[in-house]
């Protein structure tokens, strides 16, 4: 029987690109996202079974749809993947895209990971990765305030389901990616340049299901960034949050 695999946030950048990836290892696919279109041209694309979920994750109930959908199906894969960012100072950032941002980032992770987690823990196998950031690794994130604070929560959440997993003797992997700078369409939404060159999509997921296969916690896939985030860990705090507030900077005068 083939595995089954569920991805979030399928339509566009690395999302689309687990599809593509997963499809090649021979996994079937439910594609979730808001743009049916999109998500019909990547099927289209695809070589296994492939089908087409559309939901808002902004809203509380199309998670819990989603959930509803998955009820008595094997799961062997579900990519946390839905979300976005914003940048500019905080005090000027527009509140409702925050507040959108809190929605996707937080609360539909928050409740995908516990339901799906409940569901892989109850069938006794199953992995749930969710996708942070390395922003998410680091202690604040100045003119990317919101999206900086969103990411560390996916960090903490994952790691400590993990643990608690790992001591429950359970099978059930969740980890979490913490890429640096990805070349996806998240740069347009979030109204940002990024100060670092990119990595592609495909080395970033295929970075990922390598870190999932190790079954590491936290995979941060790029390896420049990762020698960063351990370098940081040695540096003062408001040292580190003034280099940071310096790169965002950078990104505000390219606009």
């Amino acid at each position: 029987m083939p595995k089954f695999a569920v991805i979030t946030g399928a339509s566009s950048g690395i999302g689309a690109e687990f599809a593509r990836q997963l499809s090649a290892r021979g996994y079937n696919l439910l594609l979730v996202a808001r743009r049916a279109d999109r998500l019909e041209k990547l099927s289209d694309q695809l070589t296994t079974v492939c089908e087409i979920f559309t939901a808002d994750l902004s809203k509380k109930s199309e998670c819990l749809r989603l959930v509803k959908a998955l009820e008595g199906r094997r799961v062997d894969l579900f990519i946390n993947n839905a979300g976005f960012g914003d940048c500019g100072p905080f005090l000027q950032t527009e509140l409702d895209k925050d507040l959108d941002m809190l929605s996707v980032n937080i609360r539909a992770l928050h409740i995908l990971t516990k339901k799906i987690g409940q569901q892989l823990y109850k069938q006794g196998f199953g992995a749930l990765l969710n996708v942070g950031s390395c922003a998410g690794l680091m202690p604040a994130g100045p003119y990317m305030a919101t999206y900086y604070a969103t990411k560390a929560y996916v960090v903490s959440l994952t790691s400590a389901l993990a643990q608690e997993l790992r001591e429950a003797r359970s099978p059930v992997y969740v980890g979490c990616l913490c890429p640096g700078p990805v070349n996806t369409e998240f740069n347009a939404v979030a109204n940002v340049e990024f100060a670092l060159r990119g990595i592609t999509p495909e080395y970033c997921v295929r970075c990922a299901l390598d870190g999932m296969a190790r079954r590491k916690t936290v995979i941060v896939p790029n390896p420049v960034v990762a020698a960063g985030m351990t370098l940081g860990r040695f540096l003062p705090r408001p040292v580190y949050i003034k280099i940071a507030a310096h790169q965002q900077r950078k990104k505000l005068y390219k606009r």
